[in-house]
């Protein structure tokens, strides 16, 4: 009997808890999902990475540590962690990440919001560019990135991406390197933020790299909170710079009440929907990973520790 310990909060585990039965036995595992197995006793463990410290040391019998969410940070930087550590990838996080990308990019793009909120209705019959005309950039090539930058060139969107190391995907201009990067974002009147936290990716979007924004820009951040500067995003907006910030992730959460951004005229909150995991796909990965682990195959998206991600 395999060992599984759900290792998140209640609303959680409600959540999870048939999903991923079903989906342990659908891969043919014996296996016993519960809150509450005795540490040593633990196969496989699964996990929110919130702010709750964990003792992995606990586990010590554990062969790997399966994440619920794409960003691990905070168990990555976990110094009792020594099993493996899996990020989760599944397909409905991704798709549902593509649509809030691409709703977004084509809200600004259109300027559906003179239109929706228009209590002077006032009669503007300026049609926008075509997508074939609008320059797109998307700061992070991977997992979700890269399946966005292709959404948004379907679209037909002038999309251009950048990564820390070079990539290659068909129909999307990928850049790296400090030089790729200033390149990137002269070039994008939307930029979508899809970078993993880390050291090098802190405040990467600080006051010099939003002026080399083109003027009139919009900003969307589905990523990480902490890859903008906030005081420098406000700043930017402020001078007409920026004409619009649609942010889905914040330093801290929920948002709290008396943050400046929600009454904010240029800035729309989403409440960090726009990556969030499904129960009935996320549990499908996180079997398949165990069936792998079983069977001696190589785990699937395990962290690079010293990366971050």
């Amino acid at each position: 009997m395999i060992k599984v310990q759900f290792e998140a909060g209640k609303l959680r585990w409600k959540q999870y808890k048939h999903s991923l039965s079903r989906a342990l036995a659908h891969a043919g595992l014996d296996a016993e999902l519960s809150q509450n197995h005795d540490p040593g006793d633990v196969d496989y463990l699964v996990c929110e990475p919130s702010e709750r410290s964990i003792d992995f040391s606990a586990y010590s019998n554990a062969k790997a540590v399966l994440s619920l969410w794409a960003g691990v940070e905070n168990i990555a930087a976990n110094k009792t962690l020594t099993q493996p550590l899996c990020r989760m990838v599944d397909n409905g996080l991704t798709e549902g990440m593509a649509e809030w990308v691409a709703g977004h990019v084509l809200r600004h793009h259109l300027g559906m919001d003179a239109h929706i909120v228009n209590p002077g209705h006032h009669w503007d019959a300026t049609p926008p560019p075509l997508a074939r005309n609008r320059k797109v950039g998307i700061l992070g090539l991977g997992e979700l990135g890269g399946p966005c930058a292709k959404t948004l060139a379907r679209l037909n969107f002038d999309v251009a991406g950048w990564s820390r190391r070079p990539k290659r995907i068909a129909g999307i201009r990928c850049c790296s390197g400090n030089d790729g990067l200033e390149t990137v974002l002269a070039q994008s009147s939307v930029l979508v933020l899809l970078l993993p936290l880390t050291a090098e990716t802190e405040n990467l979007i600080n006051a010099a790299r939003l002026a080399i924004l083109p003027r009139g820009a919009f900003l969307l951040n589905p990523g990480r909170g902490q890859l903008i500067d906030d005081e420098a995003l406000l700043n930017a907006l402020g001078s007409g710079h920026l004409a619009h910030a649609t942010l889905d992730v914040f330093r801290q959460e929920p948002l709290p009440p008396d943050h400046p951004f929600w009454a904010h005229p240029k800035i729309t909150v989403t409440p960090h929907i726009a990556g969030e995991t499904r129960p009935d796909t996320a549990s499908q990965s996180i079997a398949e990973n165990i069936r792998r682990k079983q069977a001696g195959e190589p785990l699937l998206h395990v962290v690079d520790r010293e990366a971050g991600y």
